[in-house]
């Protein structure tokens, strides 16, 4: 049988294990400009979905990026996401926020920013990772 014409444009169990070493190799969900994604590096689009379900430190070392970036903190709950549930200490800049409710973060191109400590986690929740670039790359501090 004949591959269909628009099979690229489907992608089955887009996951892959966590490369995090604080998370325990949790299952991540993502679009990347990587394999099976290839045929999709002609957009400026990438998202990074995620279960957390305990405290880790993301992004330990603060960096840049040359692409706009938007960081989704999101209860586990789906009839609630507002209730997150959990305590994230983002910095960016050299300011600190803190996240204890549903909350989206622009990072702009350029803006230094890092780590993401997600200090306390009492149920799962959702954290999710949007960069208008096929590819994530970052520029560490010299």
């Amino acid at each position: 049988m004949a591959k269909a014409k628009y099979a690229k444009y489907v992608i089955n169990a887009p996951t892959f294990k966590d490369e995090d070493r604080q998370s325990k190799n949790l299952q991540r969900i993502a679009l990347r400009g990587k394999k099976p994604w290839s045929d999709w590096r002609d957009i400026d689009f990438s998202i990074n979905y995620r279960c957390v379900t305990e405290p880790l430190v993301s992004g330990e070392e603060p960096h840049e990026h040359d692409f706009e970036q938007f960081l989704f903190f999101l209860g586990g709950n789906p009839e609630d996401v507002t209730d997150l549930g959990a305590e994230i200490e983002i910095t960016l800049g050299k300011e600190k926020h803190v996240v204890n409710t549903a909350t989206i973060v622009r990072i702009p191109k350029g803006l230094r920013h890092g780590p993401f400590n997600f200090k306390r986690v009492d149920k799962p929740m959702v954290f999710m990772n949007i960069i208008l670039s096929p590819e994530y790359g970052r520029e560490m501090p010299k």
